[in-house]
């Protein structure tokens, strides 16, 4: 799947053969999947042009995890949290998107120059299509039938069709309050109240979310669903991310949001090259010996 993407006068074309990598920068005390604790302003900003210079196209900039074992940050400290970095970021010239289900939040780091909203309560307070279609920001739709820190997990007869038809209800209800199309973006939401085994049927059949004509952003990193695979805990779940990456373009998926972007930037590198018959540009130094081998301990 491949189509235009609009974040404030910013066009993308994000698509499965050149995927966009979104960075994870989490400023909040209880990540679900990040041990990382950033604790001043100067390591949040840093973390975040690291992630830059990494190879993440957006940094994704969020102070509320989705833990349901957890209370939500007062709406006061999540915006003290997330508008400096954010400001910060946009002055060097990084697109950035906040990650929040709250209005007041989204409004404030729009102010400070996010260019893209990534809403993951199932657009529950409306305010956010309208901030997005007042500033030209970009809008993420995820599919969730629980309300934000809520544990549910709803007994689907269909999956797939139950995201499929919700994610293209809310793709209608976005434009109705004035959001261009070119504006979304769509999310599956993995784990978001579904067990683990309704997660992999839904990547599955991950292909079928092609109709709705939006590019897909897809959100594995270190989820839950591959802990339970593997057997591994999040922060050693990088294999089965980049599983899960692969999995996801080859269904159409445009964009992918991860917490390890150096990693996931030379898997794409790699996969693009030997995805093509040109010659292969190859970023290495043929003098650098130390990338032949590791030198010998004197």
């Amino acid at each position: 799947m491949s189509a235009t993407l609009r974040l404030r006068g910013r066009l993308l074309e994000p698509g499965p053969q050149r995927p966009l990598l979104m960075g994870i920068l989490n400023l909040g005390p209880d990540s679900v999947a990040d041990a990382t604790a950033l604790r001043s302003l100067r390591e949040r900003i840093e973390r975040g042009l690291q992630l830059a210079r990494e190879g993440a196209d957006i940094v994704d900039v969020g102070a509320l995890s989705g833990r349901t074992d957890t209370e939500p940050l007062p709406l006061g400290e999540e915006i003290a949290l997330l508008v400096p970095v954010i400001a910060a970021l946009h002055e060097h010239g990084i697109l950035t998107s906040v990650d929040t289900w709250r209005a007041q939040a989204a409004e404030a780091a729009l102010e400070a120059g996010a260019a893209l909203i990534n809403d993951t309560s199932g657009l529950a307070d409306e305010r956010l299509a309208r901030l997005a279609a007042d500033s030209g920001a970009g809008l993420v739709l995820m599919h969730t039938r629980a309300r934000p820190k809520e544990e549910r997990f709803p007994a689907y007869a269909d999956v797939l069709a139950d995201v499929r038809a919700l994610l293209g209800r809310l793709i209608e209800r976005a434009c109705s309050l004035g959001v261009a199309r070119e504006q979304l973006l769509i999310d599956p939401g993995l784990d978001y109240a579904k067990t683990p085994e309704q997660t992999i049927e839904l990547l599955r059949r991950l292909g079928e979310l092609r109709a709705l004509g939006r590019p897909l952003l897809l959100a594995p990193s270190r989820k839950y669903f591959i802990g339970m695979i593997a057997g591994r805990a999040p922060t050693a779940r990088l294999g089965g991310t980049l599983a899960a990456i692969e999995h996801g373009l080859r269904a159409g998926a445009g964009l992918v949001r991860v917490h390890d972007v150096a990693e996931a930037r030379e898997y794409l590198l790699v996969r693009e090259v030997l995805a093509h018959d040109s010659r292969p540009r190859l970023r290495g130094s043929r003098d650098d010996e130390g990338l032949k081998w590791i030198a010998p301990k004197t």
